[in-house]
């Protein structure tokens, strides 16, 4: 239990070093200098309370009495040690950078687990994806499918930053990630007691042939050139998704969203 309790400030300018400072997340180079990310919206501080990761603070709209919802999350994340900044409508647009901003917004450490805790299960790894929107969903669709985890290869976007939070909707707090360079992930993928499954539009193999078997690694290339050579090599076996229409390949979340469901059907 945290012994801290949280302050509590009302904040109105968006010239407030505080409100600078949690703007100035929106930009990778603050996140990486910081630790730190913006979550929005009631749901995805519950969410993160839930499994006891606490934000340093939540900027929200004043809320009403006692009973109002917004009062209560003030009231937890105070109790929890973080600190409730209330400020109004403009301020909470610019902070958001969009009109009809959520009326919550929270500020929370990042967290990004060790490849040596991913030995189970299905394992979603995504090589150098650049779409934040797509790293977001993939996050959502490992959480709705109960996978182990993902993990980043290379140069990707930030999971934290603000588009791909937003593509969670909350699984951010829920599902493990992890970073690595191909190095690492291929040194990771020579000791995991489990095949990596590699899709590729070359794939010899049907992905609904293959049998359920966990732990696995599903490697999944980038979302322009596909899975390059080097790691392709590195795979168990390559698989390819069946397609039938005039489109040859499917969006990075959504062909990995059918491959993990294909690969984890047994579990579901």
């Amino acid at each position: 239990m945290n012994a801290r309790v949280g302050s509590v400030k009302t904040i109105t300018s968006t010239a407030n070093p505080i409100i600078k400072a949690a703007r100035a997340l929106h930009q990778r180079k603050a996140r990486n200098e910081s630790g730190l990310f913006l979550a929005e919206g009631h749901k995805l501080v519950l969410d993160a309370l839930a499994v006891d990761w606490l934000p340093e603070m939540i900027l929200m709209l004043e809320p009403g009495d006692d009973g109002d919802p917004g009062a209560q999350l003030a009231a937890r994340v105070r109790a929890a040690g973080g600190d409730v900044i209330f400020t109004n409508g403009a301020v909470m647009e610019k902070l958001a950078r969009r009109d009809n901003p959520q009326t919550v917004i929270g500020v929370f450490p990042q967290r990004l687990a060790s490849l040596a805790t991913f030995t189970h299960g299905t394992v979603i790894a995504l090589e150098a994806p650049r779409d934040p929107g797509n790293i977001g969903t993939i996050i959502r669709t490992a959480d709705g499918a109960g996978a182990a985890g993902v993990i980043l290869i290379g140069n990707s976007a930030d999971p934290f930053g603000i588009e791909a939070v937003r593509a969670t909707m909350g699984s951010v707090f829920h599902v493990p990630i992890a970073r690595t360079d191909l190095d690492g992930f291929l040194k990771f993928s020579a000791r995991f007691p489990g095949p990596a499954i590699g899709t590729h539009l070359e794939g010899a193999v049907d992905i609904r042939t293959i049998g359920p078997e966990e732990p696995q690694i599903l490697v999944m290339g980038t979302e322009q050139a596909g899975m390059t050579e080097e790691l392709a090599r590195h795979c168990s076996q390559l698989v390819r998704i069946p397609m039938d229409g005039a489109a040859d390949s499917l969006n990075l979340a959504v062909a990995t969203g059918v491959a993990l469901y294909e690969l984890r059907r047994a579990y579901l």
